[in-house]
């Protein structure tokens, strides 16, 4: 795959799974872990979300920080990584704006309280098995039973 196609393929698959776990390293160098909802993802791979100033992942990502996102479907899976960063932008807050968004900041896009996170993403690694997690033990099964190599699908390690 091109870096191109490379950074569609992970541009389709988190359309399909808008909620992901962002996972950084926190102040005491544990790994620490919030559920997110993408609110865009650019064409060049670029995810923002929104989030809360004081809340947990704004405290933890600071200026930059290393950071995973890791999305979960019923027959695939995806893990990007890259750097975040907190970015406070009004118009970039509104041009993202949704009723859902409404339901946390009622203030709208100029809400005080409104941050948003940006992560350009360095790379992922993608796992796709036709059929989903069933299909997958009944051919772990199989295997044993059979002594034949598993058939898991296909996984990818993509340099974005």
């Amino acid at each position: 795959m091109s870096s191109n196609e490379d950074i569609h393929k992970v541009i389709d698959m988190i359309g399909h799974h808008r909620i992901c776990m962002m996972t950084a390293v926190g102040a005491d160098n544990t790994l620490q872990g919030w559920p997110m909802t993408v609110m865009k993802v650019e064409d060049d791979g670029e995810l923002w979300f929104f989030s809360s100033i004081g809340a947990s992942p704004v405290e933890e990502v600071g200026t930059e920080s290393q950071v995973n996102l890791s999305f979960t479907g019923k027959n695939d899976w995806l893990s990007v990584h890259g750097f975040a960063a907190i970015i406070t932008s009004e118009p970039k807050a509104r041009e993202m704006w949704n009723e859902a968004a409404a339901a946390f900041y009622p203030d709208g896009p100029e809400s005080k309280d409104l941050v948003l996170i940006r992560v350009r993403p360095e790379g992922a690694q993608y796992w796709e098995s036709p059929g989903g997690a069933i299909s997958t033990v009944f051919q772990w099964a199989k295997a044993r039973m059979t002594g034949e190599e598993i058939d898991v699908g296909e996984s990818r390690t993509l340099n974005l």
